[in-house]
């Protein structure tokens, strides 16, 4: 029983893993995130989450080919730091845990503004710290409480989904719509105001910062590794499922949403989903919807409890993080990352509380700067492993990036293009400052205190006495 207590179980199963997945990519981004995206852009946001989802899928392709190579917990900060050197390594664990205690900064705001919606008279920041408490709780739990409370939470929301594609279709064909005037649905929604373009080339790169944002968290199939029943099975099959995920969630969700309704008036009224029914006249709709955006918020700030958790153990492991993060409680969950994390969202209650405004977009287009340097970080990588490599441990990959080299090389390019339209446009040039500062401090760190202290342990391992005998 101890020997299986001193490292993380494998209790997470191929479906557990499918959804968690799911879980952290169908969050904020899609339900809260997509109004903005499409106020930027107008129909035209349907090709940069294509353009988008093509690039997050080359990632993903690329953490699989290492991850089922080589399946370890904190995957892709090992993987770095065993191809391009121990300093990228620490750069990249520390980003990812830095970007998944952003974005949970945002789930945990927008799941204020969803309570909001029915006590108006409460403040936000109770809700905040509400939930904070509550996730927390459940990530002490066994590994397998946790990804089945994932696999429900995100069952609902893909229900939901579903339901609201489903919904939207029937508006459109039967003409379904509340007392009154008859809205004006259909297809031509999609060019009517102002063309598929109105905001011009410019408005459709804007709303990339959104996009990417969106899709943010989907790298945690790379993470599952270490506590996958047959990784070598499972990731790929949950990494394949992604192109065809991103074109039902989220391309499809939002087509029937601007087809329904003209995009001008999209999001002026919270979340764009509750919108739709309650125009409907389905009362208890916008409810129903605003319990299933809640739980897609619960559920996203569970995966990336998780994610950064199991991060920081790696990162410990390997010297690059405090001792303590890499201490398992008796259900094997590392603790002490579960209490740090929860520490650090009480930071987002406190933001709430000061700025309830603009939390959002200040800490989605932070989150999208660290998104996109943990993708291209991966990428990088990839490419390095595969230098790395002989011919014939190429040839035996089980399973390899398509398109080598070329679809790695466009992905690299289009990560790149990202931190330029954060640096361009005035409302995200913060997040690149931010992230600037973030990856100068990490520098530092490593250099001041992780450096120094692998120094030392390399000497006392090395005893010149025992050299001699």
């Amino acid at each position: 029983m101890h020997q299986q207590a001193q490292g993380l179980k494998r209790g997470l199963t191929a479906r557990h893993i499918r959804f968690m997945a799911l879980g952290s990519a169908i969050g904020t981004g899609l339900f809260y995130g997509s109004a903005s995206a499409i106020q930027m852009a107008g129909p035209a946001v349907l090709l940069a989450y294509l353009i988008g989802g093509a690039a997050v899928f080359m990632v993903m392709r690329a953490l699989g080919e290492m991850a089922v190579h080589n399946p370890v917990s904190g995957s892709f900060g090992q993987y770095a730091s065993t191809y391009l050197g121990p300093m990228a390594g620490f750069i990249l664990g520390w980003t990812y845990a830095f970007e998944m205690i952003i974005v949970c900064l945002a789930d945990v705001t927008a799941f204020g503004i969803y309570m909001g919606f029915w006590f108006p008279e409460v403040a936000r920041w109770v809700w905040v710290l509400g939930i904070v408490l509550l996730i927390g709780g459940l990530n002490l739990c066994n590994v397998k409480v946790f990804g089945e409370m994932e696999f429900w939470l995100s069952l609902l929301k893909v229900g939901a989904i579903v339901a609201m594609i489903l919904g939207g279709f029937g508006i459109m064909l039967f003409g379904v719509h509340s007392a009154g005037e008859a809205p004006a649905t259909g297809l031509s929604n999609l060019w009517a105001h102002g063309g598929f373009m109105p905001n011009g080339v410019g408005g459709l790169i804007a709303s990339f910062a959104v996009v990417m944002f969106a899709f943010g968290g989907i790298e945690i199939i790379g993470i599952t590794a270490g506590e996958a029943k047959d990784p070598q099975r499972v990731i790929p099959k949950a990494i394949n499922a992604v192109p065809l995920r991103i074109l039902l969630f989220y391309v499809l969700t939002l087509f029937v949403l601007m087809a329904i309704y003209p995009w001008p008036q999209i999001g002026s009224q919270g979340s764009p989903f509750v919108q739709i029914f309650s125009n409907l006249g389905i009362g208890s709709a916008a409810t129903i919807l605003n319990i299933v955006v809640i739980s897609a918020a619960v559920s996203a700030i569970n995966s990336d409890i998780f994610g950064a958790g199991r991060m920081m153990y790696g990162l410990a492991q390997q010297g690059q993080a405090p001792k303590g993060f890499a201490q398992l409680s008796r259900h094997g969950v590392p603790w002490m990352t579960v209490v740090v994390m929860g520490a650090a969202l009480l930071g987002g209650v406190v933001l709430n509380y000061l700025i309830p405004e603009n939390v959002f977009l200040v800490i989605a287009s932070i989150a999208t700067f660290a998104t996109v340097w943990v993708w291209l970080m991966i990428l990088v990588t990839q490419v390095a492993m595969r230098r790395s490599m002989t011919r014939e441990q190429i040839a035996e990959l089980k399973f390899p990036v398509p398109f080598w080299p070329y679809a790695p090389a466009a992905a690299i390019v289009f990560m790149l293009f990202i931190f330029g339209v954060l640096g361009y446009f005035p409302d995200t040039q913060a997040a690149l400052l931010v992230g600037a500062v973030w990856i100068v401090l990490l520098v530092l760190a490593y250099l001041l205190w992780v450096k120094p202290a692998a120094g030392q342990a390399a000497k006392v391992n090395y005893d010149p006495a025992l050299s001699h005998r």
